[in-house]
């Protein structure tokens, strides 16, 4: 359980860090002029990347399957209000495909910017970078509203409990 919002900012810095390295691996890739290759490598790296952002916000499947009724209830309707389509759930090849489609006009424009010689290669890079840095810090940034709004519920609920205390 993330206990402060120091803490959560640092888990933001580091999740924005995974995704910058991500976006990185997927522009070398895009940069290989072998058709398909950089979308199979795009799905690989998201079922890595997007497993791992949801660890570190507290909000892998596992980890809200070990919540409290209560907390899970907050958690998912948490989830549902951001939109995510990737936290608390079970990262399929399929989901990151469908999501990865989403984008496709800048995946399509990707594929025919590498049969142009020499920039086509350094565009399709530049395209695979943009993407997945936004796909992966949209997740971050939907992690962090989820966690901030978890974090915010257990201080209330623990504010209402010292309060409730009788003075001694």
């Amino acid at each position: 359980m993330i206990e402060s919002i120091e803490e959560l900012d640092a888990i933001r810095k580091s999740c924005h860090s995974m995704v910058t390295k991500s976006s990185g691996l997927s522009a070398g890739t895009a940069i290989i002029p072998v058709p398909g290759l950089d979308i199979g490598s795009d799905v690989a790296i998201l079922m890595r990347l997007i497993p791992k952002i949801n660890e570190k916000f507290g909000l892998s499947p596992e980890q809200i399957d070990g919540m409290d009724t209560q907390s899970k209830l907050f958690v998912m309707t948490a989830i549902s209000n951001t939109g995510s389509k990737l936290a608390g759930k079970y990262i399929t090849k399929k989901l990151i495909v469908m999501l990865l489609r989403n984008m496709g006009v800048k995946v399509a424009s990707k594929g025919v910017a590498k049969f142009v010689p020499f920039v086509g290669s350094a565009v399709a890079g530049g395209i695979s970078f943009t993407a997945m840095k936004y796909m992966g810090n949209s997740h971050v940034e939907d992690c962090y509203q989820i966690a901030l709004a978890a974090l915010e519920k257990e201080r209330r609920e623990h504010e209402i409990v010292i309060e409730s205390e009788p003075d001694v």
